[in-house]
């Protein structure tokens, strides 16, 4: 069975930092394009930042550029999420997605479209 399971969450001081992992199971993320999004209850699920399978590609919305970097262990088969400087607007919960590599998507620069294998998420809550 295919999943996708994120750690890390919790609740962390504004301009602190936390690191978020996904670990995938019964399939290799070798060949996947890995991303993280967010969503606030009542808004929009937002792209965060993505991955191509070999690490070379990195996407960042603009909200987090800067302050979050995704990097990933393939040989973990894991991705994580380094968050720093985090804001009170950074709450929300972080989903990690996954689909097999188009390339056209890292020529292009769309990492973040089309993903279809998605966890269950991680509740980051950023306050005092």
């Amino acid at each position: 069975q295919l999943q996708l399971v994120e750690s890390g969450g919790g609740l962390v001081q504004p301009g602190g930092s936390v690191r978020l992992s996904c670990a995938a199971s019964g399939f290799a993320l070798d060949y996947y394009t890995i991303g993280w999004f967010r969503q606030v209850p009542g808004k929009e699920r937002e792209g965060v930042s993505c991955i191509s399978s070999s690490g070379a590609r990195l996407d960042y919305g603009d909200s987090v550029k800067g302050r979050f970097t995704i990097s990933r262990d393939n040989a973990k088969n894991t991705v994580y999420l380094q968050m720093n400087s985090l804001k009170p607007e950074d709450t929300a919960v972080y989903y990690c997605a996954a689909q097999l590599e188009d390339p056209m998507t890292v020529v292009a620069g769309t990492l973040c479209e089309g993903m279809y294998y998605w966890g269950k998420g991680t509740l980051v809550t950023v306050s005092l």
